[in-house]
């Protein structure tokens, strides 16, 4: 060791002590000398590219374990495949560990590819599959609002993505938000991420929780393994069915998962997810402040064309004594010729009148008269005779018909229907009185039950109910502070009483409760048969 131990305390022995650097030193160097260099194959996991300081840092795991690696700066350079997140590669290097973490690594200095790891293959498979079914066609893409009222977020109400987007809606456009609050890593939480896309999509527009108008699904940055959830086939499933276009947020701009094929827009980061929901309220000022400018520019130009048509329409058209001059002239001249007219048409109708009247003779009128006056009398005689034969046929039909009306058989019917009356009467009078009987003895049995079970019967035995001013029963003691005003029945009426400061019954030994509090004034007492205020009670 790199120094030898301090003589250890009579009391441990001759195990030496170690400090913690020391400790982690010697298994860094274990490490190194038992191993050296070791070929190592994996599947690459929580791949970010070089760090800022020009070093790589990510693992190597199998379906059992997993190794920490790194990758210097001065290798990076040299190497001829950079790594991808979800390969399974070759890696060559040394076996070392971290004292600052008490982690051991493979520090790499050779890589090169050895296939598609397992995650990557199933979820290659998985999305095959899934683009056969057509979940990610471009027909299935809808636009999404302009400006939703209402903004669903599928997130962990935990993390800074949540507060990250929230905050971007305050800054562009201040807008109704609500959240789901889901798991986004782990076991479960692709069904709670499924179930809730499913239930904003189960909301009523017009409900007490409005359905929203656009979807964000959102995720911080991970490891194919953290992003796992996404890229499982009933999330991606929801959001292909859902009715609310969606927008997906999961990890940064490097990553990539299953929904954000399905989903109708997909947004390098939550931040941005939030700015493409909705517009920035100052742009849509400014572009409202523009449009209205350019409306009344253009109103103003097409009211001065119009303007400037009917200038030129009006000095196209003719004057209005113009326009007057002939058809008044019309008019002279036709109201000179209209009295030479009338005169006319009335000597025309006059002469015609002159003829027509030699024509006319009183003695056809009086002939026409008469020839009518003998059609009715010739009509009237043979509606009589008709309505005479009709009324004899008809009298003749009821007098045989009056035959054979006898009062008898009513009489006989009505005999029956009376005794068929008395019967069903009877036989309701006695099946009343049966059920009032039954009635009876259940109302009798429910009140003896009742006197078994109430309340009262356990006052009759020497107990008494407490309540308070309002009525409530007082179960504890220590319920009663001093002073309070209380109303203690008994079986044979109530007083109202005062609490005052009780003893403490608290000994050695004992429960410690505090006693009873005792009455100073009591009140007249009521009648037990008097309801107890709030309905039956009970002392359980």
């Amino acid at each position: 060791m790199a120094r030898a131990p301090s003589p250890p305390p009579a009391q441990s022995g001759n195990v030496a002590e170690f400090s913690v650097s020391e400790l982690s030193n010697a298994i860094k160097r274990a490490l190194e000398d038992g191993f050296g260099h070791v070929r190592l194959r994996g599947e690459i996991s929580g791949y970010r590219g070089p760090h800022a300081s020009g070093h790589c840092y990510f693992a190597l795991k199998d379906e059992k374990a997993r190794i920490d690696a790194v990758v210097w700066r001065g290798v990076w350079g040299r190497l001829r495949f950079k790594p991808e997140e979800g390969m399974e590669v070759i890696a060559t290097g040394k076996i070392s560990s971290f004292p600052g973490s008490s982690k051991y690594q493979i520090v790499i200095e050779q890589i090169e590819p050895a296939g598609l790891g397992a995650l990557m293959a199933q979820l290659e498979e998985r999305k095959r599959r899934l683009t056969d079914e057509g979940l990610f066609a471009d027909e299935r893409k809808r636009p999404l609002p302009f400006l939703p009222r209402v903004v669903g977020i599928v997130t962990s109400p935990t993390g800074a993505v949540i507060r990250d987007m929230l905050h971007g809606f305050t800054e562009r456009f201040p807008t109704r938000v609500i959240v789901w609050p889901v798991r986004v890593q782990g076991e479960g939480s692709a069904a709670e991420v499924a179930r809730a896309v499913a239930g904003f999509n189960a909301l009523r527009p017009d409900g007490p929780v409005p359905r929203p108008d656009v979807l964000i699904v959102a995720r911080g940055g991970g490891s194919l393994e953290d992003l796992w959830s996404f890229n499982d086939e009933a999330v991606v499933r929801a959001v292909a069915a859902s009715a609310i276009p969606v927008i997906s947020a999961v990890g940064h701009e490097t990553d990539w998962t299953l929904i954000d094929l399905a989903a109708d827009a997909r947004a390098p980061t939550p931040t941005k997810a939030a700015e493409w929901a909705v517009p920035k309220y100052a742009d849509l000022l400014e572009q409202s402040g523009k449009l209205g400018l350019r409306l009344t520019v253009a109103v103003r130009r097409v009211l001065d064309t119009l303007r400037r048509d009917l200038r030129s329409a009006a000095r196209g058209l003719p004057r209005v004594e113009d326009l007057a001059a002939l058809p008044r002239q019309r008019l002279d001249t036709t109201g000179a010729r209209l009295g030479r007219a009338l005169s006319a048409n009335t000597q025309a109708h006059h002469t015609r009148h002159v003829r027509i009247a030699a024509r006319l003779n009183p003695g056809l009128l009086s002939n026409r008269l008469h020839r009518a006056a003998d059609r009715l009398d010739s009509l009237g005689r043979r509606a009589r005779e008709c309505l005479g034969r009709t009324a004899s046929v008809r009298r003749a039909r009821l007098e045989r018909a009056s035959g054979r009306l006898q009062p008898a058989p009513i009489r006989h019917r009505v005999e029956r229907c009376q005794e068929r009356l008395e019967a069903l009467t009877q036989r309701a009078r006695r099946a009343l009185d049966g059920r009032l009987a039954q009635h009876r003895n259940a109302l009798e049995g429910q009140t003896k039950l009742l006197g078994s079970l109430g309340y009262q019967s356990v006052l009759a035995r020497g107990f008494a109910l407490v309540r308070d001013a309002d009525g409530a029963m007082v179960r504890a003691a220590r319920a009663v502070s001093p002073g309070q005003a209380l109303e203690i029945e008994f079986a044979d009426g109530r007083i109202n009483a005062d609490a005052r400061e009780g003893g403490s019954g608290g000994g050695s030994g004992q429960t410690g409760q505090s006693e009873a509090p005792s009455t100073t004034s009591a009140a007249a007492a009521t009648p037990p048969n008097k309801a107890p205020r709030g309905g039956q009670g009970s002392l359980f």
